[in-house]
């Protein structure tokens, strides 16, 4: 059967919205003359007209503006199908009332009454990573369309050489950098899971080593500068670079293409890393809805490392998390000591 215009729709935070890139691009793969357009907030607008699997963009006008809006919006993209990775009763409701005739979501919550089709998941359990679940969507709807299912590998993103690298040696000569190794370490959380301390952070950027020096890459979002200028004051001694961007999610995931390791806990920046497949380094709570698999990045295994408390400590004591030996491993694993 051949596909009309299709509408997926993952408008919540940063990282949620990146974890939904293999579903993209497992459509953009299984149906390559599909037009796939994703529905975002403003926040993820930029980063989703980089995607590579997506030929428009859809700004959601927000919850303020009620399901009428949204539909409008909807309706005027013509769309025969509509994915939503993950729905509220808003965006159910203004998909029911711009009349897309193919609606899919998960079988969760009032929002599914909705929807024409839906797809058991029980996410609750969190019985594996949520870009899963996000994928398990579209290859439902491949399937039931019935083409055969191409899965694309990592990585997701990616930037012409030339671009990177321009990126990296304006970075490089900004700071007095040569050829040592970039370890980025973003210690803001966008989101409700915990995170490290500064206390923690500053013992693991101190117990890391390399085969030619580094440098600690403190980076920070809007509003996050004084608490990287903090957590910087507890490194005197490393070499450490503040880097706060200004100039978008773009132009900042083109300098973590650079990176020889992203050091984060779970949180928007952490997954654009690993949808780079840049190496990470990541702090988890132990609870279900929190966990390193629930959340795993998008990087191929061998380039991604977690950790969260053990089953003698709190689920969300990261605290108890033995830094010092997490950056042994990182050392050995990705800065060559």
């Amino acid at each position: 059967m051949k596909p009309g215009p299709i509408l997926v729709v993952r408008n919540d935070k940063l990282g949620d919205f990146v974890l939904a890139w293999p579903a993209l691009a497992l459509l953009r793969a299984s149906l390559p003359e599909a037009r796939l357009d994703v529905l975002v907030p403003a926040y993820t607008r930029e980063l989703a007209a980089a995607c590579p699997s997506v030929d428009g963009v859809v700004l959601d006008p927000g919850p303020g503006a009620g399901s009428g809006a949204l539909a409008r919006v909807v309706r005027a993209g013509g769309y025969a199908a509509a994915l939503t990775l993950f729905s509220t009763t808003r965006v159910g409701l203004a998909l029911w009332r711009a009349r897309v005739p193919y609606r899919l979501a998960p079988a969760t919550k009032l929002a599914q009454v909705f929807y024409g089709e839906r797809l058991i998941q029980r996410r609750s359990r969190s019985a594996k990573p949520e870009f899963e679940y996000n994928a398990d969507l579209a290859r439902h709807y491949v399937r039931r369309l019935g083409r055969a299912v191409v899965e694309p590998a990592p990585p997701y993103l990616t930037f012409p050489p030339a671009e990177r690298a321009a990126v990296e040696a304006d970075f490089r000569a900004r700071h007095g950098l040569a050829d040592e190794r970039l370890v980025l370490l973003h210690a803001g959380s966008g989101g409700s899971a915990a995170n490290l301390s500064h206390a923690g952070y500053a013992r693991f950027a101190r117990a890391l080593a390399s085969d030619r020096g580094h440098a600690v890459v403190l980076t920070a979002g809007p509003g996050e500068r004084p608490a990287a200028e903090a957590l910087a004051a507890r490194l005197a001694g490393l070499r450490v670079v503040l880097h706060e961007s200004r100039a978008g999610l773009v132009e900042f995931a083109k300098l973590v293409a650079a990176a020889d390791v992203f050091v984060a806990g779970s949180t928007g920046t952490l997954h654009v890393a690993g949808a780079l497949d840049v190496p990470t380094a990541a702090f988890y709570p132990r609870r279900r809805s929190s966990t390193p698999l629930r959340w795993q990045t998008l990087n191929r295994a061998g380039r991604r490392l977690a950790w969260s408390p053990d089953v003698a400590a709190g689920e969300s004591d990261l605290e108890a998390i033995d830094v010092e030996a997490a950056a042994r491993e990182v050392s050995r694993a990705f800065l060559g000591a």
